[in-house]
């Protein structure tokens, strides 16, 4: 009887985390009408926003989303996009075209603190919290498992989310991830956030388009960037200014100190791990001393690294792109993800 009563004990401790690791915000979806300045972006977006309303950290929250359905014969799929920090979710807006294309339903959320969701006054933001909130929307749209997507910051999260759900990713896809490596653990030394809210707080027009112009497009240009550069302008000196400069101070912050380098080999998804060789993006790289910038964002050495690290994983190398091949080279990059999705 000792035995039997241990034994339901622990069977009610493993329910009990089963429990706990499928626990997610809970909330409701609205279809609007909502007004165009939605929580300071007034960015028109290419597929109709929803809205997943919630409450977290004791306060009323917004998600704003886009829900594509497929265009073609449905696969009974979901698809989940996860844009970076300079990024909304229109930014996958030929990558969703392709998804749909290919039969499956696209969800794109605009993360708390991004874009057209929220931007909370208070808040303590981590990756956890920020993939806990998008499994809640999940749950309320009816989605189960999902192929997740995730691109710079993105990627962050959906490797944390891969984490904190593993029942309920079927394939990731990498996409030039931050957070390959700890940049702390490197020599990046550690800044405020409110010196990262005054760094946010000098962006301008311009100097975004530089930034993306080096990084994302290793020096290139084309007119059709300048609207990714506009979206996020907007937002920089739109109606909630100050919440936003705040949030993405909070955001840089949050990269520095919550790395998910070392738990790659936990991950036990299948996994795609896309990355452009002439990317250099490294978190903190500006402000290092030049002996520790050297030594950061080679993604043509981190990239077989980590997947070397999870344990199946796939690495797809784009020699001369940068950290955007979804914008730099659109149909080069779907056709890698398509390809891998049907295999």
């Amino acid at each position: 009887m000792k035995l039997l009563s241990t034994l339901a004990s622990g069977l009610v401790v493993a329910f009990a985390g089963l429990a706990l690791a499928q626990d997610a915000a809970t909330g409701t979806i609205s279809k609007g009408p909502f007004p165009a300045d939605l929580n300071g972006s007034n960015f028109t977006y290419p597929y109709p926003v929803h809205v997943f309303s919630f409450a977290s950290q004791q306060q009323k929250l917004q998600m704003a989303f886009m829900d594509v359905k497929p265009t073609c014969a449905p696969n009974g799929q979901t698809a989940v996009v996860l844009h970076g920090k300079n990024f909304c979710g229109p930014t996958w807006n030929a990558t969703i075209a392709a998804l749909a294309g290919a039969g499956y339903r696209v969800v794109a959320p605009d993360q708390v603190g991004f874009c057209k969701s929220s931007k909370p006054d208070s808040y303590q933001f981590s990756t956890n919290q920020l993939m806990y909130n998008t499994r809640g929307l999940l749950n309320a749209l009816g989605v189960g498992n999902v192929t997740l997507v995730g691109h710079s910051f993105g990627g962050m999260l959906a490797t944390r989310f891969a984490l904190q759900y593993p029942a309920t990713v079927d394939r990731l896809v990498l996409v030039d991830p931050v957070g390959l490596e700890d940049y702390v653990e490197k020599g990046v030394p550690y800044t405020s956030v409110d010196t990262n809210i005054a760094a946010e707080a000098a962006q301008t027009f311009d100097a975004i388009k530089a930034y993306e112009q080096q990084v994302y497009y290793v020096g290139q240009w084309q007119d059709s960037y300048t609207v990714w550069v506009t979206m996020l302008n907007n937002i920089y000196f739109g109606s909630r200014r100050a919440q936003f400069i705040k949030n993405q101070g909070q955001i840089v912050d949050l990269v520095l100190t919550q790395p998910v380098s070392h738990y790659f080999g936990d991950v036990v998804t299948k996994t795609l791990l896309i990355v452009g060789d002439q990317d250099h993006v490294a978190i903190g790289g500006n402000w290092s001393p030049p002996e520790v910038a050297a030594k950061l964002g080679h993604f043509d050495v981190l990239g077989p690294q980590v997947c070397g690290e999870i344990p199946d994983c796939t690495l797809y190398q784009f020699p001369d792109l940068g950290h955007a091949p979804q914008l730099s080279a659109p149909e080069q990059f779907q056709k890698v993800v398509l390809d891998w999705l049907a295999e």
